[in-house]
């Protein structure tokens, strides 16, 4: 079966599906994030074919999320690194974080804590406005048209 196309629909949701809406570019992005950078211990930690978890880093290396550096020249052997947009979709990421542990984690709650840099207490993301910095969600929002619609 093929793939649905959305990279040419003019929605920006559509065109970010388009790049990672597979269901295991998120996964590897996860791994990467957290320090497995390397074909073999990626594949193991995620249960993935070899045949999958190469497309799927091609695509994500070509589409500019991940960097492949040679790490090994006989034989030869890659690891990866997230690109500036890389880290961007790390920040998505995050927020699926937040709603996993809310409405996902049952009783044992999340698997995994994260500790903000600035202030070293154990905390979650949080949707703000760029403009105002108040709390930002889906019901306090309208949608217009923009430049390029």
């Amino acid at each position: 079966m093929q793939r649905t196309r959305f990279g040419d629909m003019t929605c920006s949701i559509a065109r970010s599906l388009d790049i990672i809406g597979e269901q295991w570019s998120p996964l590897i992005l996860r791994d990467v994030y957290a320090g497995i950078t390397r074909f073999e211990p990626l594949q193991r930690d995620l249960g993935i074919s070899s045949k999958i978890l190469s497309e799927r880093l091609r695509w994500l290396v070509d589409n500019g999320v991940l960097e492949r550096r040679e790490y090994s020249q006989r034989p030869t052997r890659y690891e990866y690194e997230l690109t500036e947009k890389g880290l961007e979709l790390c920040d998505l990421l995050l927020v699926l974080v937040r709603w996993g542990d809310k409405w996902t984690a049952g009783a044992a709650g999340p698997p995994v804590l994260y500790r903000h840099h600035a202030c070293g207490q154990i905390s979650h993301v949080e949707l703000r406005c760029s403009v105002c910095e108040r709390p930002m969600n889906a019901t306090d929002i309208d949608l217009l048209p923009g430049p390029g619609a």
